[in-house]
């Protein structure tokens, strides 16, 4: 088990370290999947090119989904679930797949709801088993929108954050105040970076590399800004945590965001990451490891401190995000034979 937990955080479960084997591939490689498979309707927007700024194209069509999943793939379901994920707290309802269609035979995972319970971004790659700089050519890889329709997630569109003919790997969707942050790997930088765009209901622009606002050393993980904009929770495996991944944060003063800090009452010498904040600043959310597998936890505020973290959701489940109304969405992965299979979105309603 402990194997296969390494492997879900490293491998398949996080998105940025999908992308730490893959720094620059050939231009011409694009060519080979362009244009394949069956497409749908996006709208179109294009920005300017600045010293600042990148094109930024939606493109009118766009590679499907489900064309891109292989014809062997079985939709897998709660009913054959060999490890579902387990409630431990009586605040929330028995964890359920997202209804409507954004889960697929393929894998779906990183989502981040809106506060208002209304848009939903994730990541999508068509097969867990393809590797990471195969996935980068498949024309569908990539980070997504769902909006929720009476209960159902539905009307699913990609992020294209890339001008055709170039490559990018995007994935670790966090949105604040209309502004998408984003870890890449991408044609003209070298390693991984994060960036943010400018979101409005019809338009995306302003591509820019964020890594800038980050002091050199921090390594920042992946994230999450509170709403306020005064605190920015990350993991990572700098120097200087408990073991693994740990939770850090750093504090913006006069405009600058300061050394980090470790979060020491949610770490552990296990791996702690994915950290989520809610909007009053009351509930931490992490993911960490739990009898082989990684769970789900939340921290309390006391006024002063982080309180222990409490276990949520246990078995295969992770990167916690929360609407307004306190309903947990995450994601889950299937595992058969020992091997991940296919991974999931999947929501516990508030009580």
């Amino acid at each position: 088990m402990l194997t296969l937990q390494v492997s879900y955080f490293k491998k398949k479960y996080k998105v940025c370290a999908k992308l730490l084997g893959f720094l620059m591939i050939v231009t011409f490689l694009l060519a080979c999947v362009v244009g394949q498979g069956a497409k749908e309707n996006v709208p179109v927007k294009i920005t300017q090119q600045s010293q600042t700024e990148e094109t930024v194209l939606i493109p009118q069509e766009a590679l499907n989904r489900e064309f891109s999943i292989p014809k062997s793939a079985i939709k897998a379901s709660p009913k054959g679930d060999l490890a579902p994920p387990i409630m431990h707290s009586s605040e929330w309802s028995d964890p359920v797949p997202l209804p409507g269609s954004v889960n697929t035979a393929g894998a779906e995972d990183a989502p981040f709801v809106l506060p208002d319970g209304k848009s939903m971004y994730f990541f999508f790659t068509p097969d867990l088993s393809v590797p990471h700089e195969k996935q980068i050519l498949d024309g569908v890889t990539g980070i997504y929108v769902a909006i929720q329709q009476n209960g159902s997630w539905e009307n699913i569109q990609r992020v294209v954050l890339q001008t055709p003919g170039k490559i990018a790997l995007d994935g670790c969707p966090f949105v604040l105040n209309n502004t998408l942050w984003f870890c890449s790997a991408r044609e003209g930088y070298s390693g991984i970076h994060w960036f943010t765009v400018q979101t409005t209901e019809d338009d995306i622009s302003g591509l820019r590399i964020a890594d800038g606002k980050f002091g050199p050393g921090y390594e920042v993980g992946e994230l999450h800004i509170t709403s306020d904009q005064n605190e920015l929770y990350f993991h990572s495996s700098r120097p200087g945590g408990k073991g693994e991944f740990d939770i850090w944060v750093t504090k913006r003063e006069d405009g600058m965001w300061q050394p980090p800090e470790n979060v020491e009452e949610v770490n552990s010498e296990v791996m702690e990451g994915w950290p989520f904040v809610s909007q009053d600043h009351r509930e931490l959310w992490i993911t960490r490891t739990y009898q082989g597998s990684p769970a789900i936890y939340r921290s309390l505020w006391d006024g002063d401190a982080w309180l222990e973290p409490e276990l949520i959701v246990s078995q295969f489940a992770g990167e916690p995000t929360l609407d307004n109304k306190g309903n947990l969405y995450f994601t889950h992965h299937f595992q058969v034979e020992g091997k991940l299979q296919e991974a999931d979105i999947y929501v516990a309603y508030r009580r």
